[in-house]
C-alpha cells in the first residue's frame, strides 16, 4: 500500500467516420431513438444536460452530460440484465461529436472506459451503430442491427454464437 498515485490505463473504443452530410443532418440520428429504431430500441434521450437516457427497452440507462447541438451529445452508459435495481458494470461515457467538413461531416465516437474483456465486443457494437448511422444520412434503407452486426463480428472477430467466449 502506498500513499502515492497509481498510474493505470483504461481502454476505450474510438471512431472517426466521414459522413456524407451537414452535421444537422447527422445529429438527428445521434440525439432522437426514434429516427434510429433498429439501433435504439425503445429508447429516449432527454433534450438536454441531465436528461435521462434509456435505450434498448432499459437494457441501457444512464443521463446527458453534454448537450450541444448540433456538434457534441455526451451519456454515462450504464447496462443492465433484466431485473438488475443496479448495473453490475462500471460506469462509462459516450461521447459523440460531429464537425463540418469540405466533404461532409467527421463522426467521431468514444466510449471509455471499457472492461477489457468487452473491448471487441465493444467495438463491434458502435462499428454496427455507425454502419446504421451512415445508411441513414446517405437516404438508403436502414436495415435492423443483425444485418451489420454480422459484417462487425467477422471484421473484430467476435462469434456471435458465443460472444464473450
Amino acid at each position: 500500500m502506498s500513499d502515492g498515485a497509481q498510474f493505470t490505463h483504461a481502454h476505450m473504443v474510438r471512431f472517426e467516420r466521414l459522413l456524407p452530410c451537414l452535421p444537422a443532418q447527422a445529429w438527428g440520428f445521434l440525439a432522437d431513438p426514434g429516427r434510429l429504431p433498429g439501433w435504439y430500441g425503445d429508447g429516449r434521450i432527454e433534450p438536454r444536460v441531465g436528461g435521462a437516457v434509456s435505450l434498448m427497452g432499459g437494457h441501457i440507462r444512464g443521463v446527458v452530460t453534454q448537450w450541444q447541438p448540433p456538434g457534441r451529445l455526451a451519456y454515462t452508459w450504464n447496462v443492465y440484465n433484466s431485473g438488475d435495481a443496479m448495473s453490475p458494470y462500471p460506469e462509462s461515457y459516450v461521447i459523440l461529436t460531429l464537425a463540418a467538413a469540405a466533404e461532409g461531416t467527421v463522426f467521431t465516437l468514444e466510449h471509455l472506459p471499457v472492461l477489457e474483456s468487452f473491448v471487441k465486443l465493444n467495438a463491434m457494437g458502435w462499428h454496427t451503430f455507425i454502419d446504421m448511422v451512415d445508411a441513414a444520412v446517405r437516404g438508403e434503407p436502414v436495415h435492423g442491427r443483425d444485418h451489420y452486426m454480422a459484417s462487425s463480428a467477422r471484421h473484430y472477430g467476435v462469434d456471435l454464437s458465443n460472444p464473450l467466449g
